[in-house]
C-alpha cells in the first residue's frame, strides 16, 4: 500500500526555521513529481512548492520564494521542504503529494497520492 508520511512540523517563532520531510513507501517514486501544499481552515488548499521526478526543476509559490527550498533524495523516496524566515501567515497544515504528471508551475495539482499532513504553527 502506497503511503506518504510527513514529519517535522511543530511550533516555531517568527523568523525561525523548520524542515519538513515526506517519506514515501509501498512503491517507487523515482518517476513521480512531488510537492507540498498547505491548508488553512476556511481557505482553499494552496500550492507551496514542487520538484520534478529527477529533481532538476523546482517551482515555488510567490509567497514562499526565497524562503523555502524543496529537495528530494530519490534513493530514499524522500522529499524535503526547508522553511526559513517563517512568518505567522505560514501557519497551516502542510501536505506532501506525488503525481506522475510533471509540474510546470504553481498550477500543478497532484491526484495520485497525498499524505495526512503535518501542522506548522508560527508564533509572532
Amino acid at each position: 500500500q502506497v503511503q506518504l508520511v510527513e514529519s517535522g512540523g511543530g511550533l516555531v517563532q517568527a523568523g525561525g526555521s523548520l524542515r519538513l520531510s515526506c517519506a514515501a513507501s509501498g512503491g517507487t517514486f523515482s518517476s513521480y513529481a512531488m510537492g507540498w501544499f498547505r491548508l488553512v481552515p476556511g481557505k482553499e488548499r494552496e500550492f507551496v512548492a514542487a520538484i520534478s521526478w529527477g529533481g532538476g526543476s523546482t517551482y515555488y509559490a510567490d509567497s514562499v520564494k526565497g524562503r523555502f527550498t524543496i529537495s528530494r533524495r530519490i534513493a530514499k523516496n524522500t522529499v524535503y521542504l526547508q522553511m526559513n524566515s517563517l512568518k505567522p501567515e505560514d501557519t497551516a497544515v502542510y501536505y506532501c503529494a506525488a503525481d506522475r504528471t510533471q509540474p510546470t508551475g504553481s498550477t500543478w495539482y497532484p491526484r495520485d497520492y497525498w499524505g495526512q499532513g503535518t501542522q506548522v504553527t508560527v508564533s509572532s
